[in-house]
Formats: structure tokens, C-alpha cells, sequence
């Protein structure tokens, strides 16, 4: 009986390797494969662009309390004359007993300190500049009345996915524009690039080029004979071409993610050498687009099988699923029609992936677009703040898996889904195959 089954399994690895083999070496020996392989590493790079010109760039920072002015023209800036107890609008009053302050230090003097942000209520918060300590009475350094002085009370509703902040006066109201501003844009332009640029249009991408005519090139060259006339099934057929495709996508996709990490780890803001929590974003990324670039293949394979022109159907496909990425990401992944297509359930395997490995992601985002409580009232009576650069870049790409379960269950629900969205296509394009005629 074993050595039956090591006869069989032998067979199979036979064929499967000998198909496999021929498929990538098809790819490696076509000017084509590597046009779309150049191009699509070509199009990464260059937002990559933008991005080391932006983490390069200092961002302007903002006096956005006044402190650093002098009112009173006497040489002291107001926020140190606050700070030491002196009228900083009368030139008479001044802290003769200490040297002035350059104005710059009393610029981003008042950084946003939140701690991690949990269910319910949250007191976090810190007057680094003590100008809401010293305000005269109780009431006046207690103005969200939870009977803590000089703090800020965040409520936390996941339920409703609602976030309420009431500050005390002057508690954490001008935060350092260019630190936060570097950290939301390395982690928008991450999940961005991840999630548009890499399992979106290069998991797509590389299928439509490469896996459309897996099967219908050989059938229009008519050298799909030689393989069918051997002892081979058309739905091995199938398969071993495809073990072939993902022979050459897969190594391409995670050599590309693996760079991108490498680069974006030591560019990107920090104060380590190397962004060491980065690493499981970026696994998750080209795990997402492997996955994708497999379903795609095999559908888009497929399309090829069915009619001599099936990319004409891979394109329509593919605008189908160009919406539903754009669902997906302004939805903040909150729409249920994210579910009725590959890339949805590819999305959320990347933002299950932020959620683990980037747990204070949420909290980065509500702390910038409060940007320290500046702005006014919109026409309902509302706070409509302004946010810090790239708060609200960083609101747009990321999401949640809204699966109502955990974020690691997420992560693997979302990989079974693709799987069998995967298997479903090449038994559907397998049977499409076998009623085939070919002449």
C-alpha cells in the first residue's frame, strides 16, 4: 500500500513540477514579464518619492495658545510670565528674578500626552506650560466638571463608534505639529500604499497581464496539445499553471514589501534606528496581495478560458473591484458590500494587521484630528476642530475589520475567505476548461 501511494504522490510531483517548470520558465524567458514587473516596481517607487521628500521635510510648527508672544513688550514672553505669576499685558509686571525665554521655547510647549485610550472614560492628559493651573478658581481648572483639575475627559464608545473629548481649559493645546505630522504620514502613506498601491493595483495588475492568457495562449497557439495529450487531467492542468503564475508573482510581491519595509523602516520618523513595529504591517500587506494576485489569477485565467478575448471581462472585473476598493477605504471599512468582492476581504486583512501591530493606531487618530481643541463651532453647534497634517490622511486610509470579532480571528477569517474564493475559481474555471473544445 505505501509504496502505491509513494507511486502516486511521485506521479504527481512528477507533473505538477514539470508544468510548474515550464510556466515559470515561459515567464522568465518573455519580455513581457518583466515590462510588467519593471513597470509595477517603477509606479511603487515613485510614490516612494513623495514620501522620502515628505518625511524630509520639516512641517512648520504653530504657536497655537500665543504663548510664545510678547504682549506687553518687556522682553518676556507671555507663557513664561504666566508661568511664574506675573500680568503678561502690563509692562510693569514682569519675572525681573529670571532670565527671558526665547519665544521658541514656548512654541509646541503643550504636546499631546494621551495615554492608551480604552473603553468608556479615559482622564488623560498634561499641563506642561501650567497655564491651566494657574487659573484663579476650581471651576475655571475644572471646566468639564469631572472633578479632576487641569485633565481631559475622553469617552470611548465602540458600540456606536463615537469618541467625545472634554479638555479643561489649556490642557495639551499645542502639541508638536512636525512630530505628530511625521508619524501620521509614514503610517498613512504605509497603509495607503498597502492597501491601494500594492493589493489593489499590483495584485491586480500583475494577474490581468500575466494570468489571463495562462490557459488561452496555449490554446490559441495550439500548444495546449502537448500537454493534454499526456496523461493529465485539464483540471491538473489548471492547477500546475497556476502553481507556475504564483511561482513567479509571490517571490516578486514579497521581495517588493520586504524593500519597501526595509525603507520606509529607517527613513520613517522614530527614535530607534529602525521601525521594528513596522515589520507585521508590511507582512500583512504582501500576505493581502498574495492572496489577491492568486484569487485574481485564477479568475482572470478563467475569463481567458472562456472567450479569446477575456481580458476585455478581466478589465470589467477589475472596474468592479476598483469601487468596491474605494468602498472599502472611505467607509473606514464599515460597509457590508466590501463583502461581495476579492479586494474587501483583502483590505481587512491589512487592517487587522494595523490593529495588532499598531494597537495606539485608533488613538493617533482621534488625538490629531482633536489637534490640541483649536477651531470653533460648525452650523449645528458642533466642535469642528482643526486637525494636525496627516490626520486626516491617516482617518481616511485606516479602518477596522468590523467582523465582531477579535483582531487576530480577523486576520484569519478574511485568509480563509480568499482561500476559498480561490479554490471556488479554479473549480468553476476547471469545469469551464474540461466542456472546452479545443481545435
Amino acid at each position: 500500500m505505501s509504496t502505491r501511494m509513494d507511486s502516486i504522490w511521485s506521479k504527481l510531483d512528477r507533473k505538477s513540477t514539470a508544468i510548474a517548470e515550464f510556466t515559470m520558465r515561459q515567464y522568465r524567458t518573455r519580455i513581457s514579464t518583466w515590462v510588467v514587473l519593471g513597470a509595477a516596481t517603477v509606479a511603487i517607487f515613485l510614490m516612494l518619492l513623495f514620501y522620502i521628500e515628505a518625511m524630509n521635510t520639516e512641517i512648520e510648527a504653530i504657536d497655537n495658545d500665543g504663548d510664545s508672544f510678547d504682549t506687553d513688550g518687556d522682553g518676556y514672553p507671555d507663557g513664561q510670565e504666566r508661568l511664574e505669576g506675573t500680568n503678561p499685558d502690563s509692562a510693569q509686571s514682569f519675572p525681573d528674578w529670571v532670565e527671558p525665554d526665547p519665544p521658541e521655547k514656548w512654541i509646541n510647549e503643550d504636546d499631546i500626552e494621551w495615554d492608551s485610550l480604552a473603553e468608556g472614560e479615559n482622564y488623560v492628559g498634561e499641563d506642561d506650560d501650567g497655564d491651566c493651573k494657574n487659573l484663579d478658581t476650581a471651576s475655571q481648572r475644572d471646566s468639564n466638571d469631572n472633578n479632576k483639575e487641569c485633565d481631559i475627559l475622553i469617552i470611548v464608545d465602540t458600540f456606536n463608534g463615537t469618541t467625545f473629548i472634554y479638555p479643561d481649559a489649556n490642557v495639551d493645546e499645542d502639541p508638536d505639529e512636525d512630530k505628530y505630522g511625521k508619524e501620521a504620514g509614514h503610517r498613512a502613506f504605509v497603509i495607503g500604499i498597502g492597501k491601494f498601491g500594492i493589493v489593489y493595483l499590483l495584485g491586480i495588475f500583475l494577474p490581468l497581464f500575466l494570468a489571463t492568457g495562462l490557459i488561452r495562449e496555449e490554446m490559441s497557439d495550439g500548444t495546449i496539445h502537448y500537454m493534454l495529450a499526456k496523461p493529465i487531467a485539464r483540471g491538473e492542468v489548471l492547477l500546475y499553471r497556476m502553481l507556475g503564475y504564483i511561482g513567479i508573482t509571490w517571490p516578486f510581491i514579497l521581495g517588493l514589501c520586504g524593500l519597501m519595509c526595509l525603507i520606509t523602516g529607517f527613513t520613517g520618523p522614530g527614535e530607534s534606528i529602525f521601525r521594528w513595529s513596522d515589520i507585521g504591517v508590511w507582512l500583512t500587506i504582501a500576505w493581502a496581495a498574495m492572496l489577491v494576485s492568486l484569487v485574481y489569477g485564477t479568475i482572470f485565467c478563467g475569463f481567458g478560458i472562456i472567450w479569446k478575448n477575456g481580458v476585455i471581462l478581466a478589465i470589467l472585473f477589475a472596474a468592479w473591484e476598483l469601487g468596491m476598493a474605494f468602498v472599502a477605504i472611505l467607509s473606514n471599512g464599515e460597509t457590508p458590500i466590501r463583502y461581495f468582492s476579492v479586494i474587501g476581504w483583502g483590505m481587512i486583512i491589512v487592517d487587522s494587521g494595523v490593529a495588532i501591530c499598531w494597537p495606539d493606531n485608533w488613538q493617533l487618530i482621534q488625538s490629531g484630528l482633536w489637534g490640541g481643541g483649536q477651531g470653533g463651532e460648525n452650523w449645528l453647534g458642533e466642535a469642528e476642530y482643526i486637525a494636525l497634517p496627516g490626520a486626516e490622511p491617516l482617518d481616511v486610509f485606516s479602518g477596522s475589520p468590523n467582523l465582531g470579532v477579535s483582531n487576530w480571528l480577523a486576520l484569519i477569517i478574511s485568509t480563509l475567505v480568499l482561500v476559498f474564493q480561490g479554490i471556488m475559481s479554479w473549480f468553476i474555471g476547471q469545469s469551464i476548461f474540461k466542456g472546452k473544445e479545443v481545435d
